[in-house]
C-alpha cells in the first residue's frame, strides 16, 4: 500500500496496481545471461516422436498428410518427417499442441489419447522447459490389420495363389 496526500493535505491510502499483480514467474529459457528461443519445428518434432512411442498409435496425420508422407519416403535421400500430423503454437513460456492420429483397431481411444497427452507433455516439458497448456488429439481413422500388411517382399517368385 502507498500513501498519498489529497489537495487539502489529508493522507489517504491506496493500493497501487503493481502491488496486486504477481511477479512473472522466472523462466528457464530467459536468464540474466540471455534468452533461449525454441522454434516451432523443434517442439513439433518432439511431440511427433513422443506420440509415436505410445502403443496403439499406427500413424500420425490425416489422409492427405499421410499420402504426402508416403510419397516423400519414396524419394531417394529424403528424410522422415517426424512432425507429420502435428501442429504447434509456441510462446515464450508455453506451448499448445494439436495431433492428428490413426489408431490401431481394438485400442481404447480414450486411454490412447490420455497416454499420448502424458507422453507428449512429459517430453516437451522435460526437453524444452516450456509449459504445455493443452494437447488436442483428433483420431482420423482406425487401422485394421489385413493380409496385405503382413506380406513380405522377400521372395518375388512366391506363388500368388495357393
Amino acid at each position: 500500500m502507498t500513501s498519498a496526500k489529497t489537495t487539502d493535505g489529508q493522507a489517504t491510502s491506496s493500493t497501487s496496481p503493481a502491488s496486486t499483480v504477481a511477479p512473472s514467474s522466472p523462466s528457464v529459457l530467459q536468464t540474466t545471461h540471455g534468452k533461449t528461443v525454441i522454434a516451432d519445428t523443434v517442439v513439433s518434432k518432439i511431440a511427433g516422436l513422443a506420440a509415436r512411442e505410445v502403443h496403439g498409435v499406427y500413424d500420425l496425420g490425416g489422409n492427405t498428410s499421410r499420402v504426402v508422407g508416403s510419397l516423400r519416403e519414396r524419394i531417394p535421400g529424403a528424410t522422415t518427417n517426424f512432425s507429420q500430423g502435428v501442429s504447434v503454437e509456441v510462446g515464450e513460456k508455453q506451448a499448445a499442441i494439436d495431433i492428428d492420429i490413426v489408431a490401431e483397431y481394438g485400442v481404447s481411444i480414450a486411454d490412447l489419447a490420455g497416454g499420448i497427452r502424458r507422453n507428449v507433455i512429459a517430453a516437451i516439458e522435460r526437453m524444452t522447459g516450456l509449459e504445455v497448456i493443452e494437447v488436442d488429439i483428433t483420431v482420423h481413422d482406425i487401422h485394421v490389420v489385413d493380409d496385405s500388411d503382413t506380406k513380405t517382399d522377400d521372395d518375388p517368385h512366391a506363388a500368388r495363389v495357393q
